[in-house]
């Protein structure tokens, strides 16, 4: 799948028809979690239910009729996702709470399938075709979409951010490109203090970009309150927080894609830390942190590009990864404070590095390979992978 993303430009009558569109989708999605949670027990609601009983919401609410039908069933699909996912957390015994789907109070995107829209032949223009009366809209940006058949695209997105509405197109096409093999292997240890420490020793700064934004976001934050409720001023307070958010997600996003993307064209295995994020952010004291360095983002980011330049990236446990030694296997403990691995037979490298290599040669005899020191090794022996 490709995600192919613009921003749209039009009337502000047509912007407030995206917004009427927008709270239809609410309606709907709040609609079929209702229905489901007044059904009775024996009566067994699924997905098909919830699309039969959008059909219903047509017939019963004028403004839910004006709008696409595709588009009302996809808005179904949201309610039943959050009731699915509930129902498999629940089977599973996932610990904690389960995720009983709730109600939506702020929608911000509605979302079309394969009729409701036209393609503009030759221009970058898009035109909503149902009653909501939203029309032509100007598509800003470089991607050029008619570079794929308009059969492909199996979804189109109306999405409202803090500086404007995006258009984004869903396009079913496999995302590949051929890149030589380099003969390197990797592997990263992210952490705090640098934003990962590579097996070769190399540190990448972390850019704290939250931290950074953190004194002018507070100040935007305090404006909010000294306005009154209800008034224009309050709003133009709440937009100008939600950019500098805005501007700070951006900024983490393209760090990790920029990163990802170097990581995966210059090594042919990149081995990294299978950690489970939600648990680490318990820990209040980290969790500002670990949160501004975004971690799960830049995972993503390396399995996406893994899969388009061809290259392997394997997730290993990083249990003892930071107490065992990478030269003897022996396991040296320490305090998180102490930043040096000093072993007994002679090994004394920077804490992170060593975690490296652990994770390096985790994954390579997850891989079949056999385990060294240096995690030097001949991508001849793994080429066939």
């Amino acid at each position: 799948m490709l995600v192919l993303e613009y921003k749209v430009k039009g009337k502000s009558t047509q912007h407030q028809a995206i917004e009427e569109a927008i709270r239809t989708v609410q309606f709907i999605r709040n609609k079929c979690i209702r229905y489901w949670m007044d059904a009775p027990q024996e009566a067994k609601v699924n997905g098909f239910a919830l699309n039969k009983y959008s059909t219903e919401l047509r017939n019963q609410f004028s403004f839910v009729k004006d709008l696409n039908s595709m588009a009302v069933q996809a808005a179904a699909e949201r309610g039943w996702s959050s009731i699915s996912r509930f129902y498999n957390n629940c089977k599973s015994k996932k610990p904690g709470k389960k995720g009983f789907p709730r109600f939506q109070k702020d929608n911000r995107s509605l979302e079309y399938k394969t009729s409701g829209w036209v393609l503009h032949p030759g221009l970058r223009r898009i035109t909503f075709t149902d009653k909501k009366g939203i029309g032509e809209l100007k598509l800003l940006g470089k991607w050029d979409i008619h570079a794929y058949p308009v059969k492909s695209i199996k979804r189109v997105r109306l999405l409202r951010r803090a500086d404007g509405y995006y258009c984004q197109f869903v396009i079913d096409i496999e995302v590949k490109e051929q890149v030589e093999l380099t003969g390197n292997v990797i592997g990263l240890d992210v952490g705090l203090e640098f934003f990962y420490t590579d097996s070769n020793g190399h540190q990448e700064e972390n850019p704290r970009f939250l931290r950074k934004a953190e004194t002018k976001i507070k100040q935007a934050q305090r404006r909010i309150y000294k306005r009154e409720k209800g008034k224009n001023g309050r709003r133009k307070a709440r937009r100008i927080f939600a950019k500098k958010h805005l501007k700070v997600s951006r900024q983490r996003n393209e760090h990790a894609k920029r990163l990802a993307r170097n990581v995966c064209r210059s090594n042919d295995l990149v081995a990294y830390e299978d950690l489970v994020v939600r648990n680490l952010v318990k820990n209040h004291c980290l969790a500002l942190s670990i949160n501004d360095a975004s971690w799960t983002q830049f995972r993503q980011w390396l399995e996406y590009f893994a899969g388009k330049f061809e290259r392997v990236a394997v997730a290993v446990n990083p249990q003892y990864t930071s107490q065992k030694c990478s030269n003897c296997g022996a396991i040296v403990k320490k305090s998180l404070s102490v930043r040096t691995h000093v072993c007994k037979c002679g090994c004394n490298l920077n804490r992170d590095e060593n975690a490296a290599l652990n994770i390096l040669n985790l994954a390579l005899q997850a891989r079949g390979g056999q385990p060294r020191s240096n995690a030097l090794r001949s991508w001849s022996h793994y080429a066939s992978w």
